[in-house]
């Protein structure tokens, strides 16, 4: 009699069949972390400063999300936001990957700067973008950097930088390698002036910005375990023959060697750039 009766529900048919229901949670809520292997909803992820809840292990965020966590609520003014690269060396297929790139990113170019106040305190912000072909420099990664330092300068405003980069980039050649002397002399003019000029390095900063500006900041900060080097681990081992130290070029590391002055957790950034922008007001 009841051999044609819809079920009021699945569960109500599950039932009938005799069926076990397997609970099915979408792969899209959890995120594992690399280091210690936990899985971890993308929720409590975010709430916790994409910072694993168990072992502290940081997740690499782009800069949009680092500026909302770092600048005060509706401050950020970003500056010259339509630079983007061109192919002025005729590098084969380079238009192509910069295309890839903003698709990528979502973003013109490899760094966004602008002005804010953190904890009340105003300064000039620039962070890197590391998805935007690694965060390498090029002309126009030089060029925003420079004018933000030039900017401070007028201001009287100390600059905050996030950098995270592969190095200069080599689809522009000597174009680009010689933003390391553009951004070099820019800060040193913004020091001339008296003003204060932090770094925050994130995992990995290389390359040509670790020598250049990265490094040259007047408290030079860094998130941990973050590989911080001009030339990487592994291409000094084969080229020394020789086996490196433990933890060589990481941040505990450079820490430990006075490269670098203190490593913060994200979670304690915002609050620490506050308490050192409030110091040197």
């Amino acid at each position: 009699m009841f051999q044609f009766k819809k079920p009021h529900n699945e569960l109500e048919l599950i039932m009938k069949q005799g069926k076990k229901r397997i609970p099915h949670v979408p792969d899209e809520m959890f995120v594992c972390c690399p280091s210690c292997k936990t899985a971890i909803l993308k929720d409590e992820l975010l709430e916790n400063a994409n910072v694993c809840i168990k072992c502290g292990y940081h997740f690499y965020i782009n800069a949009r999300l680092r500026i909302h966590n770092t600048a005060d609520k509706g401050s950020f003014t970003e500056t010259d936001p339509e630079m983007q690269s061109e192919n002025v060396l005729g590098f084969p297929d380079y238009e192509k990957k910069l295309t890839q790139a903003k698709l990528a990113s979502s973003e013109a170019e490899a760094v966004i700067t602008g002005f804010c106040t953190i904890e009340g305190n105003p300064c000039a912000l620039f962070v890197m973008e590391g998805s935007f072909m690694m965060g390498s420099m090029g002309t126009v990664v030089g060029e925003k950097i420079t004018r933000l330092f030039e900017a401070a300068t007028e201001r009287g405003l100390p600059v905050v930088g996030f950098t995270v980069s592969g190095g200069a980039r080599m689809q522009e050649g000597i174009l680009s390698l010689m933003q390391m002397a553009k951004t070099s002399g820019a800060v040193a003019r913004h020091s001339r002036a008296g003003l204060l000029y932090i770094t925050v390095l994130t995992n990995p900063t290389t390359g040509g910005v670790t020598a250049s500006f990265a490094m040259e900041g007047d408290i030079i900060l860094s998130e941990p375990d973050a590989l911080i080097c001009f030339a990487g681990p592994r291409v000094i081992a084969q080229t020394t023959r020789q086996k490196l130290p433990q933890g060589f070029q990481k941040a505990e590391f450079l820490l430990e060697k006075g490269f670098i002055d203190a490593i913060i957790c994200r979670q304690d950034i915002r609050k620490t750039l506050g308490k050192l922008l409030m110091m040197h007001r």
